[in-house]
């Protein structure tokens, strides 16, 4: 892969965030023991990238989706990586979770891939969570929330357990294998750029095809991206005093975090999770307030945007789940304690625009605690005797 390096990059006390990288090549060849010190692009040959996705683990929340699509972006991921599908599929009336792992297991013999499985809703999975004290992932009757962060938390967990040091995330809605492969290879290529390590890498897509009045539309934005990262942004020149366009993949689902920024932060449930990412960095790096984390302070924290020469097909959910990810995205920088009263107001007012109703959004999304917590041992051992759709499939132990 070639691309270019960051042309230009905001700072937020210890945060650098890189506006976004194009790529050059795909594919650019092996190098033959001569690397080039070009100053505006860089260069990763096929063992340096393959270096990398052997210490990555990609995630795949997985809910009620088209097998088909899954078995798609199964075959994208690069063999190198470790696999995670961490499903919250129905199991009644019909178990659709078990059509996923048949599905699973009929293409592992073929793909010889690594793959863990698990269902979300796993009750002895719950137990093991509330064993090791990790309560803020638990519903009021004691099972696991229902969020697709709640998920996320699980595959980051499972990725912790297998000691990988990089967590990729894909949803399972993509229509072209072809383009999860260069997801997962921009990973590879912002953590092999990053001079720290503590490192978040979103993938920004070139285009988000539609099909209106016959005809296939090459749109750059979708509402709510244009929406979420307009926000973002302000939030920033808030805190800077200077207006910006930095931030473009507020609502990035397929990005990935190098595991010691991962296990640090904290998330929230459901849809925020990728906008609320980006609110908690510059929350506990920004310099505004104390971090508890001074060695990552110390070290620095940076945010690559790369984008992609494949367009990004994916399914279409209908404009209801349009208005909870944008209500999901808007109310966690509301939310944000860093959060001016001026935008607070602002935000305020698109939220009931989309909403079409006054909520306090202040306490609307419930906050999952950093992974840091949890001791692992204790967790690994509960979730191999108690968590019945716990699977392993190819060469795993």
């Amino acid at each position: 892969m070639k691309l270019d390096f960051p042309r230009y990059t905001e700072r937020l006390g210890a945060v650098s965030i890189h506006a976004v990288q194009r790529i050059y090549e795909l594919d650019s060849g092996k190098s033959k023991g001569f690397q080039s010190s070009h100053q505006t692009v860089r260069k990763f040959d096929y063992d340096e990238i393959s270096n990398i996705l052997h210490d990555l683990a990609i995630i795949i929340p997985v809910k009620d989706e088209k097998l088909k699509l899954l078995e798609g972006v199964l075959s994208g991921i690069p063999n190198e990586c470790l696999v995670i599908i961490v499903s919250n599929s129905a199991r009644s009336p019909v178990d659709r979770f078990a059509m996923e792992t048949e599905a699973v297991r009929q293409l592992g013999r073929f793909m010889d891939k690594r793959i863990v499985m698990i269902h979300q809703r796993d009750p002895g999975l719950a137990e093991v969570f509330k064993r090791v004290g990790y309560d803020s992932i638990l519903d009021s009757d004691g099972g696991i929330r229902n969020g697709k962060a709640e998920g996320m938390i699980i595959g980051l967990l499972a990725a912790r357990m297998y000691h990988k040091d990089y967590v990729g995330f894909i949803d399972s809605d993509n229509y072209v294998p072809g383009a999860v492969n260069e997801y997962v290879k921009i990973f590879a290529a912002g953590f092999g750029m990053s001079t720290t390590p503590y490192c978040n890498v979103r993938v920004s897509w070139v285009f988000k095809p539609k099909i209106k009045n016959n005809l296939l539309q090459f749109s750059k934005w979708g509402r709510v991206s244009e929406i979420t990262n307009k926000n973002l942004n302000a939030l920033l020149a808030s805190i800077t005093g200077f207006e910006t366009d930095v931030i473009n993949t507020g609502n990035a689902g397929e990005h990935a975090l190098s595991m010691p920024l991962a296990e640090c932060l904290q998330y929230t449930s459901g849809y925020s999770i990728e906008t609320r990412e980006f609110v908690d960095i510059f929350e506990k790096f920004g310099g505004l307030v104390p971090s508890e984390y001074p060695q990552i302070v110390e070290k620095g924290v940076e945010v690559f945007q790369i984008e992609t020469r494949n367009p990004h097909f994916h399914e279409d959910k209908g404009i209801a789940h349009l208005n909870e990810m944008l209500e999901a995205s808007l109310a966690t920088i509301f939310g944000s304690k860093i959060c001016t009263p001026d935008q607070k107001e602002i935000l305020q007012d698109q939220l009931r625009h989309v909403t079409k109703k006054r909520v306090d959004y202040s306490k609307k999304y419930h906050m999952l605690e950093p992974i840091n917590t949890i001791h692992m041992p204790e967790f690994e051992k509960g979730l191999r005797e108690k968590a019945d759709t716990f699977l392993r499939i190819g060469r795993l132990k």
